[in-house]
């Protein structure tokens, strides 16, 4: 099952995603794709891993995600990737330009990935439209990046104000 929720900043679209995996009595790896580059996104760090039961596996991977999905899902495990957009935001800042090759690597492998996966991802695209050129290939590509990806998942969930709204398939 590949089940992709978006929201904004502070929707509950995390929490939603750390119940799903709770509640789906697999074995979970939360793939956490930020980086402390600052005390703000540290803060942020802390609060999520507190958040998370210890029994719960941790893979940090801000770039590779495809190769840590093939490398960590099992049949009876659960991935939780927590954020795709700082994921895309760290592929976009890296200094080779590796985000289409990595994007198109993340779509052959959840061909044949066994187990669930629970993406969690920014919905950016409900606003103006940015002024600078970097931060409209980052909306941009997001956008891109999300209708693919819903396209290829079972379920798909937005979240606002902590309410789950189904896009496709069913809750559980």
């Amino acid at each position: 099952m590949l089940t992709l929720i978006l929201g904004g900043a502070r929707s509950g679209k995390s929490a939603l995603a750390e119940r799903l995996a709770n509640d789906s009595g697999h074995d979970v790896v939360y793939i956490a794709t930020a980086q402390a580059r600052d005390g703000e996104m540290a803060a942020r760090i802390a609060h999520h891993r507190a958040r998370r039961p210890s029994s719960w596996s941790l893979v940090e991977e801000p770039l590779a995600l495809a190769a840590a999905l093939r490398e960590h899902a099992r049949d009876g495990r659960l991935l939780l990737v927590d954020c795709l957009t700082l994921w895309l935001s760290n592929l976009l800042g890296d200094a080779a330009p590796r985000f289409d090759i990595e994007r198109a690597a993340l779509f052959d492998a959840l061909s044949d990935l066994p187990g669930d996966i629970v993406f969690v991802s920014n919905e950016v695209g409900l606003g103006i439209t940015p002024m600078g050129e970097l931060t409209r290939r980052f909306v941009d590509e997001a956008g891109r990046l999300h209708q693919a990806l819903a396209q290829r998942c079972d379920r798909a969930i937005f979240v606002a104000a902590g309410l789950p709204l189904l896009l496709k398939g069913t809750l559980p």
